[in-house]
């Protein structure tokens, strides 16, 4: 309940008790205090009590957590900490600010754990030994920013926390986490995901809201103008980089929404020394928060696509463990028509201090466009929004603009030029309509059909899934590994699905698995739709010779003619299948294939066919009616 009685933050600070602030509408500060305990599940969290009474519970959750899908990661055994709050009061900003320290924390022994020159390196051999040889379209890297703290850890918080009050502006959640022997405070920008009822919520459904912010806009000295963020938002890396982030939490939010998730914007989130774009998806569900939390472990804007090779990649790449890094706070708080809301920003922009040291960890999001030392100026400016922002290193001032027209001391907002407004705009006529307008009710040609798809590691099986439902199809998605023949033969169609790798490696076990599988239908002559590597992996087996690509094809967009019909379609490939220019047949397989490489975009013949793009992805303009044309060809011989 909401205190009335006089309350002193200081006196909060001196008692010890683990506590959490949290300023969430700019009007108001929650002071949340009680228990900790430390569980080692999700499905651990005490949301109610021993005589199942409803708790709203704060979690912290570290990125090993990813052990629970089974993806890899550096184990530091970061407790997934939650604070189950028997108190909650609502202070005035004002009053809060009043009662907080303002004296600046002294740091010792700047710097980042790992130099300019390493992290440049590590950069290029993430684009060509990750990238380039198929294992994902982008991945995020991080490092440290580090120093020493002398200050009693509570008062650096609050002292922080104010100043982040003070001269943050666009954050979704500032606040301030006190547990034993961890803190962490923080202006997250972003939104990971939140599931709130509503008034248009049926009951025991709960409307699914997802963030992805990609690209940073560093403030010029002097401040951001209309010309400066033109440039940065015309920038066709930080454009696919934004698109790239968009399909992957598409492919949570159709793992956990029954109507797949439906995107707004694009929009800028503005902050005060840097400025990203994002979109806004949202969804339907009737999953418990906590699940819904783990289905979307974590944001591929700080890992990368596809998620679980990323985690793999990250192991490979970074140094250390990352803690909390990339994680996410949680609150759970009980509704009065039973169960709970979530609320969930994503752990970054997020100062730590454990045993006296401050880390600031960023990290930049490489893809094939990436420049090394572009990267390591975006680590920096990431650190520096941070430092800013708390007055750990002075503030570039000059940066937050102010706008003529509007009242003294207003901050300018970009997004209201209109000609960034436009640009904005023009983005969405690159983008699947499907995903951009309200979808239909499952139900379509292909009612009393059913289909499973191999998922190969590569999480786009949950959006082509939710378009096979929408085309009327009875859908279940099967890990590679949980792919049985029995499966493989009872289906009426098999869609083997995306994944990443080179589909020549015969020491892959996943690999051979998707061979398999594809074998299987062609020699039972039962329809077969082969996506991306399965497509290359069919190619493979009717004698279509594949190449690494010169340069890769991750998040590209591309207008192909598909037997005909020209369409627009996006792709993310690092190998092709190829043949000589103008060849259009072999044996019975009809080819669609680039007049000037000789690279084969989808391939038909009897009961099967096959397509290099993505068409799920919200790049595929064309994807929904190609998708249908294909199915509709590979199961023609059964309904004949």
């Amino acid at each position: 309940m909401s205190g009335s009685t006089p309350f002193s933050l200081a006196d909060l600070a001196a008692s010890g008790v683990p506590f959490a602030l949290l300023a969430r509408d700019g009007e108001t500060v929650e002071v949340l205090t009680g228990d900790v305990v430390d569980v080692p599940l999700l499905a651990d969290i005490p949301l109610t009590d021993a005589d199942g009474t409803p708790r709203e519970v704060l979690a912290l959750v570290p990125f090993r957590q990813v052990v629970e899908r089974g993806f890899e990661c550096h184990d530091d055994e970061a407790p997934l900490r939650c604070l189950v709050i028997d108190e909650r009061r609502v202070l005035p900003l004002d009053t809060a600010m009043a009662q907080l320290p303002t004296e600046p924390v002294p740091l010792g022994e700047p710097g980042f754990d790992i130099d300019d020159e390493a992290y440049a390196d590590i950069v290029r051999r993430v684009i060509a030994e990750e990238i380039g040889r198929g294992e994902g379209a982008n991945f995020v890297i991080r490092r440290d920013y580090t120093a020493v703290v002398d200050t009693d850890p509570v008062t650096a918080g609050l002292t922080w926390f104010r100043a982040l009050l003070e001269h943050e502006r666009g954050a979704y959640w500032t606040f301030l986490v006190s547990t034993p022997g961890h803190l962490a405070v923080g202006a997250s920008p972003e939104a990971h995901v939140s599931a709130q009822q509503d008034a248009a919520s049926p009951a025991g459904h709960s409307t699914v809201t997802m963030n992805p912010i990609s690209g940073t806009f560093r403030h010029p000295a002097g401040g951001a103008t209309p010309e400066t963020l033109a440039e940065f938002l015309s920038s066709t890396k930080e454009t696919e980089e934004l698109f790239m982030v968009v399909d992957e939490e598409l492919k949570m939010m159709s793992a956990v929404c029954s109507d797949g998730g439906r995107i707004t914007g694009p929009h800028l989130k503005e902050m005060s020394r840097l400025t990203h774009t994002e979109y806004m998806l949202r969804g339907t569900s009737t999953m418990d928060p906590r699940d819904i939390l783990r289905e979307t472990m974590f944001a591929p804007t700080v890992t990368g696509s596809p998620m679980q090779n990323a985690c793999t990649v990250i192991t490979r790449h970074e140094r250390a463990p990352r803690g909390y890094y990339s994680g996410v706070a949680a609150l759970f708080t009980p509704r009065a028509t039973g169960g709970h809301d979530l609320d969930a920003p994503i752990l970054i922009r997020t100062a730590y201090l454990v045993d006296g040291r401050l880390r600031v960890p960023v990290g930049a999001t490489l893809v094939r466009h990436s420049d090394p030392y572009g990267e390591v100026g975006e680590t920096h400016g990431k650190a520096a929004g941070v430092l800013g922002a708390i007055g750990a290193i002075e503030r570039d001032r000059a940066a937050e603009a102010v706008d003529e027209d509007a009242p003294a001391g207003a901050p300018r907002r970009l997004a209201d030029d209109p000609e960034i407004a436009a640009l904005l705009e023009s983005r969405n006529a690159r983008l699947a309509p499907f995903w951009l307008d309200p979808q239909a009710s499952a139900g379509g040609p292909f009612d009393g059909h059913t289909a499973l798809v191999v998922d190969a590691e590569d999480r786009f099986t949950t959006m082509l899934a939710h378009q096979l439902r929408h085309l009327g199809f009875d859908v279940t998605i099967a890990d590679w590994s949980d792919a049985t023949a029995e499966r493989v033969a009872a289906a009426d169609l098999v869609v083997s699905g995306p994944g990443p790798g080179d589909p020549r490696d015969d020491a892959s076990p996943r690999i051979t698995r998707m061979r398999e599988v594809v074998s299987a239908r062609l020699d039972a002559g039962a329809p077969l739709l082969a996506v991306c590597l399965s497509h290359q992996v069919l190619a493979d087996r009717l004698g279509v010779g594949l190449a690494p690509l010169a340069s890769p094809h991750q998040g590209l967009q591309k207008s192909v003619d598909v037997f005909g019909t020209a369409a627009s379609i996006g792709f993310y490939n690092t190998f092709t299948a190829r043949v000589d220019p103008g060849t259009t047949e072999i044996g019975e397989t009809e080819l669609a294939v680039d007049a000037a490489t000789g690279d084969v975009y989808a391939m038909r013949g009897p009961g099967y066919a096959s397509v290099q793009g993505h068409l799920e992805s919200i790049l595929s303009r064309d994807g929904l009616v190609t998708l249908e044309r294909l199915v509709t060809h590979a199961l023609a011989p059964v309904d004949a």
